[in-house]
């Protein structure tokens, strides 16, 4: 969901330190706080699939949950083994895994409004709200966003699902399984709430996956976890894995998460 282009020049500041290698089996990852990918407790669908293939290598890792984008900064600033959720090619030193993960973008919206959007064109006219940077990342949003009645980012994302529900925007903007998540949370906060947070969402895929490496500052770790990716996602398990949690979502997500 998200690329590094306006954190390159910052980042790049840190490439300078040399890399620490890490000698211990059990490997610190930096990871963004994005449920449900990672959760405050270190679980997660990304963070299933990252164990899964670490302890498949013999190693056994401990995530460090902080808020997304911070995680880039704390690792070029040489904390940590590893760093999760890092867009292809992006200059964070260490040495970069192969693709793990892709998230999928695209709109949400309340299945009783009647609309559909195929694309960012058909949500000319209509109030907008995305994720913070989201004009800057994903592509043709930021020409489009001037054929909207209204268009907003905001970084709180359950601020997203109140929005909806409330009936203040017509669309969401961003990853459908995230999005989704923040719905399930809302609805489980207790006290009074101005509008119905079981109404209906759907979710409809309107960019290209976002695809996400990791990186390690320790060589051999990148290549242990390339070779136990490609066997573990040989026999399946990181389709099972994806599958598993777009199945947690199904009735917003339908087929249109990756196609899970």
């Amino acid at each position: 969901m998200y690329k590094a282009t306006y954190f390159a020049a910052a980042l790049s500041l840190a490439l300078f330190q040399s890399p620490a290698v890490a000698t211990a089996d059990e490997i610190t990852i930096l990871a963004g706080d994005l449920p449900p990918m990672f959760n405050a407790d270190g679980s997660g669908r990304e963070a299933e699939i990252i164990s899964t293939v670490m302890e498949r290598c013999g190693h056994t890792v401990s995530f460090e949950i902080q808020p997304f984008t911070r995680h880039w900064k704390t690792y070029a600033s040489g904390t940590g083994d590893a760093v999760a959720t890092v867009p292809v090619g992006m200059p964070l030193g260490g040495h970069q895994s192969d693709v793990y993960i892709q998230y999928q973008n695209g709109v949400s919206f309340l299945t009783d409004a009647g609309n559909t959007y195929g694309d960012l064109a058909a949500l000319a006219g209509h109030s907008v709200i995305a994720f913070m940077g989201a004009s800057d990342i994903l592509p043709g949003l930021k020409d489009a966003a001037s054929s909207f009645k209204s268009y907003k980012e905001v970084a709180d994302q359950i601020g997203q699902s109140r929005m909806i529900f409330g009936k203040r925007v017509d669309a969401v903007v961003g990853d459908g399984m995230i999005f989704a998540e923040y719905n399930r949370q809302l609805r489980e906060q207790s006290g009074d709430l101005m509008f119905d947070p079981n109404q209906g969402v759907t979710f409809q895929a309107i960019f290209e996956p976002s695809s996400y490496g990791m990186n390690f500052r320790d060589a051999q770790l990148a290549e242990d976890f390339n070779r136990c990716f490609a066997e573990a996602d040989a026999e399946g398990a990181i389709e099972a894995i994806n599958s598993a949690w777009a199945e947690r979502y199904r009735e917003t997500l339908g087929t249109q998460y990756l196609g899970h």
